[in-house]
């Protein structure tokens, strides 16, 4: 094993938050410093050479002063026996840069630790734990015990159970030890079948029946039967959701039987390279629509990162493994946590109710698992555009009497929407012979029993099996996967996939087994062909773990050429583990051990029908009246705009990257100012079409603590409400996916779920015309431990999620929150679907009192939503509303308010016609909307309202105007009136508060600051040319398309947009990968032009765009290849983002970029999604020739954005040579350097420079992915079909003449 001393770890800002943290566990730490170090795995000795050549691998990331450690020693590495995502990615970098002796490396952080005075074992322990987590990490006192991490084990043994001997008692005595979660009549199941079989079970058949057969796996709830209070129910759960798909099949192509639902979708031209040339092209189809939303409970309490990562890749593979192969889009997040209790921050409603030591606290949950949801997400290149957060915990009188109801165990959400073709919505053929292939990562002793323990409640199975469930995220190497999958699918009838599925809960086990089985046949299978990188584990932990990042497949022999080619390009790894056979009949051979580890027909796995019978007795919540004594409307506004649920968001959305594709139309973020109101999310279904999809999320989860029905009504109205903003015209066009959530077993809460469940299924969805094809059930939500000798018990309401999903008829025609201060006069109208009944119970507003009340909104009459679907669809398609926003959490008050704070608006508002109680009308969340309607069409506005029998529920409300006053009077009399910059700042600090724990927290300060600005005019834009006029048409004319190569690199993920630019403005976009040039298949000489593209590449392992540069400076023929090109005259080439940073690197290469920084870690150390604003400079770019002078803004994701120069003199050097070509500017037009105007803290704003001869030009921002209006998330009303920023790439074409 080599050691390599790295780079400092820690920013100062990072040391400080551990010392404070030190400082609150009374541990007398005076100082800590960090640094990587750097572990390898070597074969032989290296060279000396070669040992240069690691030692350049191993040097990247921002320039920290270093300095000789002193103090204790604390190691924390990877836990022996895993191997950390680090760890694969930068390993092919070195084997990509030659270094083949090179077995593996891996990375710990050196922490030393100096105190006053000698620290004990106790404190050591302590000072240890805030600086790994338990979960993934351990801690080492000196460098030579990582030698742990390379440790090969014999492979592990197969065991037995004496069933033979020992009879149903060892089994059921397994079943504890394993912690299989087996029930009674599955043992007796398995006893009897095995003593027919005449041998003992192997420890891996039973766990894999276990998986197959887990609640989670099975969903034995959702098909029981059921008796409630003695009364037999007709039907199960499952077929009451059914029931809206027999009462409206229409435009479901798919439901039920795959791992995502898909309806109709959108004619337009999909845009791909054409296989066999690799020239990107639109090819005119039918682009249908798949959806699928997931949940991550289990492994999210456990490890929040980790976990909502990898629920997030979970849900990435349904969709890819949809049909014979698909193309995920666009994403979602969600989470409800219990109450935050952020330090210093407390809120007068959270009360400390405890937690088992075991479970993560709400605070780092929220800290922690959004990070990792929206960092799988941008590594794997899906915007996530949607989501919903919601915070819940208090002790309330419902069904069970008096208890403590809320999320210890938390709900985490991802969902989505993706693409597919027509001929690939259903699984193919399967033939007996078919090769079952394995794609993607190796198998690790990671996520064992994952199924079986999210089934249970959190706190019954042992410690370690939490360990276990634990998982580890890759999403560069899904990414491969999905590039695989979309070279099949885009070979349309030659594709050679014929089955697919995700490997998901329970491995390997779980997944070929169902692939056989949905097939109607078997399968024989060789253990140690599953690719492996921890030999030492046991048959079992092979077959059962669940690394992420894997898909099965069945490929027949005579494609396996094509499909290998595929893997070899795109460097997937893929094995060849078994064979199709027509017998059903499982059989898993070993050829180490020369053993037969399953040896099963398939009807004894999955033939035992999972019948559960409940019978369940049905309870009322009588709540108690809503006690109004200190309530007053001043301060519960306050308190409602602090409460996470209702608060703003910005802290869960910038971290997400929403504008990869370059096709998200709608993201969160609204308007100039850039606020996360949004109703929905919404994606173009091309870039040659106004035709898209949209999704739009609604629960309303403590409701059910009353009213299980009404809770449920709820969240299918408020996620059509939100939905109803964009022009999707029919309400049949909408489908929903449904999340259940329950803790399954407790008093009152089964009847419960089955009254919800019917009423959406058995009613309201049949009223409304709307299916839920698609959905998912949890049935442990409920956390159980000791504390002080006493059981203490914290139990979820029961729950539903409900994610709408629709085809989007014009894109251009959604209509967002923001009220329009400059079209003229105008008036706010509610529309108020609770007729005046304004109920109180269970909202918000009782919540932040510590009370629950009695009687809660409701959706009381269909027909009502049916009218205001069809009215609100007729005023989005004639473009008769300004603004549109939902009334949920927080009632009228904060729809209006997040109105005003997204168009830095006042108004005047009278609620005298809405009912007689002012808190109640302020603060109820009955289902309704608030349109803002310019004064000149009031009148039609109305008429068509009345027409679609509305006018009894609509109630014009006031005046919108420019003030900075909120007013709510009834009649003369005032009810609240405040500055909207006072509440909007109490809106922000929730956010600012995260941020600060979280990141930067002199960036989150300056945020926070900036949001105080009442003179911020917004985002604005100044144009120095005609954005309308296409220059490039008269060269486009002559028919000639100029080559140019789209390069990316493994773990790239934005070279469509790219291409899609440069085939607009008349070049010829040819798909190139590192690897075709490393093997020869394609020589830049080919090409006029080079774009390096965004993404990952390598997952921003050694530096982002480092090891992708280091692969070209290493490799012979790629380093020859590039000199060449960048040398020729008559050649242009772009970095952006990823390919930026990559360029950056090889400035050695590239003649006059001696001046360029390196590009290392933003200043907030948080990965940026933003809509910046930028001027372009005077320089000799090519690309932004005539644009000097201009303003306009652009998308921002990146996480190491910041231009670090070797020293001050090199950075006035470059900032004065005339080569700098975009600079960050405030709202005003002022070159900054202020956070988040500026996202990575770059000096004077510099984000782009270029050669001195203007021919090669690098950027952080993504023109790309705004060259069309819609793809702006926020514009001018008067910009046409294409941006400013088109501009660049005609501009390329003009060059080359």
């Amino acid at each position: 094993m080599l050691i390599l001393r790295g780079a400092p770890a820690l920013s100062e800002f990072r040391i400080a938050k551990l010392l404070d943290q030190c400082a609150l566990h009374n541990l007398p730490v005076t100082a800590i410093y960090a640094e990587f170090m750097h572990f390898a795995e070597n074969s032989a000795a290296l060279s000396s050479d070669e040992q240069s050549t690691l030692d350049k691998l191993l040097t990247y990331g921002p320039a920290i002063a270093s300095h000789d450690p002193v103090g204790q020693l604390l190691l924390v590495t990877p836990r022996p026996g895993t191997i950390s995502p680090w760890s694969s990615k930068a390993s092919d970098i070195a084997h990509n840069c030659g270094l083949s002796k090179i077995k593996r490396l891996e990375r710990g952080i050196a922490y030393y630790i100096e105190s006053s005075r000698s620290l004990n074992e106790t404190e050591l322990t302590a000072v240890g734990s805030l600086l790994h987590d338990r979960m993934m990490e351990v801690v080492f006192s000196e460098f030579d015990q990582a030698a742990a991490l390379f440790q090969h084990a014999a492979p592990g043994q197969l065991s037995s159970v004496d069933i033979i001997n020992g009879g149903r008692a060892a089994l059921a005595e397994a079943n504890m030890v394993m912690g299989l979660a087996l029930a009674d009549d599955e043992i007796d199941y398995l006893v009897s079948n095995f003593q027919q079989l005449g041998r003992n079970p192997n420890d891996i058949e039973l766990y894999m029946f276990a998986q197959a057969n887990s609640e989670h796996c099975r969903h034995k709830i959702f098909n029981a039967d059921w008796t409630i209070d003695g009364v037999v129910q007709p039907k199960s759960l499952f077929k009451m959701i059914k029931n809206t798909f027999e009462h409206t099949p229409d435009y479901v192509l798919s439901a039920y039987k795959d791992n995502a639902a898909v309806m109709t979708g959108s004619a337009a031209g999909r845009f791909f390279p054409v296989p066999g040339t690799a020239e990107y092209n639109y090819h005119h189809e039918d682009i249908h629509i798949l959806m699928k939303v997931e949940t991550h409970n289990h492994p999210t309490a456990i490890s929040p990162y980790p976990g909502a990562a990898t629920g997030s890749g979970g849900e990435i593979r349904d969709e890819g493994a949809t049909g014979v192969g698909s193309k995920p889009k666009a994403g979602l997040v969600g989470f409800s946590v219990s109450n935050l209790r952020i330090p210093g921050f407390e809120q007068p409603w959270e009360t400390d109710f405890g937690k088992p030591a075991r479970i993560v606290s709400a605070l780092d949950i929220m800290l922690e698992g959004p990070l990792g949801g929206a960092a799988f997400n941008n590594e794997f290149g899906r915007p996530a555009i949607n989501g919903y957060f919601r915070t819940y915990e208090e002790k309330v009188s419902s069904y069970n009497g008096e208890e403590v109801r809320g999320y210890h165990k938390p709900i985490m959400i991802a969902g989505g929407l993706g693409n597919i073709r027509t001929d690939h919505v259903q699984k193919g053929e399967l033939p007996p012979g078919a090769k079952l292939v394995v794609l993607g990562g190796p198998a690790m002793n990671i996520g064992l029993g994952g199924g079986a323990a999210s089934s249970m409640a959190s706190g019954q199975s042992a410690e370690d099996l939490d360990f276990a469930s634990v998982q580890r995220e890759n999403p560069e190497i899904e990414r491969r996967c999905q590039e695989v999958i979309d070279r099949c699918w885009q070979l349309g009838a030659d594709n050679p996939i014929c089955f697919i599925h995700d490997v998901g809960a329970g491995g390997l086990s779980n997944a070929f087994p169902e692939l056989v089985n949905d097939g109607g046949v078997g399968g024989k299978f060789e253990l140690r062909n599953v690719p492996n990188d921890e030999p030492g584990m046991s048959p079992l932990q092979i077959w059962c773990n669940e690394s992420q990042e894997r898909y099965v497949m069945a490929i027949p022999p005579e494609k396996m050429a094509v499909f290998e080619q595929i893997c070899q390009r795109e460097r997937a790894p893929y094995a060849v583990v078994g064979e199709a056979t027509a017998e059903q009949h499982l059989t898993l051979t070993d050829q180490h051990f020369g053993t037969t580890p399953i040896d099963l027909p398939l009807s004894v796995l999955l033939g035992k029908a999972p019948k559960m019978h409940r019978d369940v007795q049905s309870a009322q919540s009588p709540g108690q009246p809503l006690n109004r004594e200190g309530i007053t409307i001043a301060d519960a506004a306050e308190r409602l705009l602090r409460l996470p649920t209702i608060a703003e968001k910005t802290f869960l959305v910038t971290i997400g990257d929403r504008t990869v594709t370059g096709l998200v139309a709608r993201d969160q973020m609204v308007g100039p100012w850039q606020i996360p109101v949004a109703n929905c999310g919404i994606t173009a279904a091309s870039y040659d079409t106004y035709h898209g999809e949209a999704m739009a999320m609604g629960e309303r989860t403590p409701v059910a603590l009353l009213d299980f029905a009404a809770s449920a009504r709820l969240a299918v109205t408020e996620a059509i409400t939100n939905i109803a903003c964009s022009d999707i015209s029919d309400l049949k066009r909408i489908k929903l996916s449904a999340n259940w959530m329950s803790a399954a077993g407790h008093p009152g809460e089964d009847a419960g779920l089955y009254a919800a469940v019917k009423a959406i299924g058995e009613e309201l969805c049949p009223a409304l015309e709307v299916t839920i094809p698609v959905g998912k059930d949890s049935m442990s939500m409920k956390t159980k431990w000791q504390q002080d000798g006493k059981e203490q018990a914290v139990t979820s309401p029961m729950s539903l999620v409900i994610t709408a999903f629709g085809r989007v008829e014009d894109i251009r025609k959604t209509v967002t929150p923001q009220l329009r201060t400059d079209r003229g006069d105008s008036s706010v109208l509610l529309i108020d679907l609770g007729q005046g009944a304004n109920r109180l119970g269970a909202s918000c507003l009782t919540q932040v009192y510590k009370q629950l009340g009695t009687t809660p909104a409701d959706l009381d009459s269909p027909e009502l939503l049916l009218n205001l679907f069809a009215a609100t669809q007729q005023l989005v398609r004639e473009q008769k509303l300004l603004a549109y926003h939902d009334r949920s959490d927080g009632g009228l008050f904060v729809t209006l308010a997040e109105m005003a704070f997204a168009g830095k608006a006042g108004f005047t508002v009278d609620i005298s016609g809405l009912g007689e109680d002012d808190l109640a009308v302020m603060f109820s969340e009955e289902p309704g909307v608030v349109i803002q309607v310019a004064n000149s069409e009031l009148a039609y506005v109305k008429q068509v309202l009345a027409t679609h029998n509305l006018a009894g529920c609509s109630h014009i409300l006031g005046a919108v105007n420019t003030s900075d006053t909120l007013h709510f009077s009834r009649g003369e009399q005032l009810v609240f009136s405040d500055s909207r910059n006072r509440l909007r700042c109490i809106w922000a600090e929730t956010t600012y508060q995260m941020q600060a724990l979280r990141d930067n927290p002199a960036g989150a300060l300056q945020e926070f600051t900036a949001k105080a600005d009442e003179t911020d005019p917004g985002l604005n834009v100044k144009l120095s040319f005609d954005a309308n006029e296409d220059i490039a048409a008269p060269y486009i004319l002559k028919g000639a398309a100029p080559k140019v190569a789209i390069l990316r690199e493994q773990g790239v993920n934005s070279h469509l947009e790219m291409a899609a630019a440069f085939n607009r403005a008349g070049f010829s976009a040819v798909d190139v990968h590192m690897s075709d040039i490393l093997a020869g298949r394609v020589k830049l000489s080919d090409f006029n032009g080079l774009a390096a593209c965004g993404g990952f590449s390598y997952g921003d392992v050694l530096g982002a765009g480092e090891g992708w540069a280091k692969s070209v400076l290493f490799n012979d023929i790629a380093r020859a290849q590039f000199a060449a090109f960048f040398e020729r005259q008559s050649t242009f080439s772009l970095g952006v983002c990823n390919g930026c940073q990559m360029m950056s690197n090889l400035k050695s290469l590239i003649p006059g970029a001696e001046l360029w920084p390196h590009f290392v870690r933003n200043k907030s150390e948080r990965f940026e999604a933003r809509f910046s604003l930028v001027e372009v400079q005077q320089s000799p770019s090519l690309f932004f020739s005539g644009m000097a002078g201009s303003r306009m803004p652009i998308a921002v994701s990146h996480g190491e954005g910041h231009a670090e120069f070797a020293s001050s003199e090199a950075f006035a050097k470059a900032n004065h040579s005339g080569t700098v070509a975009m600079r960050f500017v405030d709202n005003f037009g002022k070159v900054t350097e202020h956070y988040p105007a500026n996202p990575n803290g770059s000096p004077a704003g510099i984000t782009a420079l270029t050669t001195t001869d203007g021919r090669v030009s690098i950027m952080m921002p993504h023109p790309e992915r705004v060259f069309r209006t819609v793809a702006n998330s926020w514009h001018p009303d008067d910009w046409q079909e294409d941006s400013p920023w088109m501009r660049m790439f005609r501009n390329a074409r003009v060059w080359l003449g």
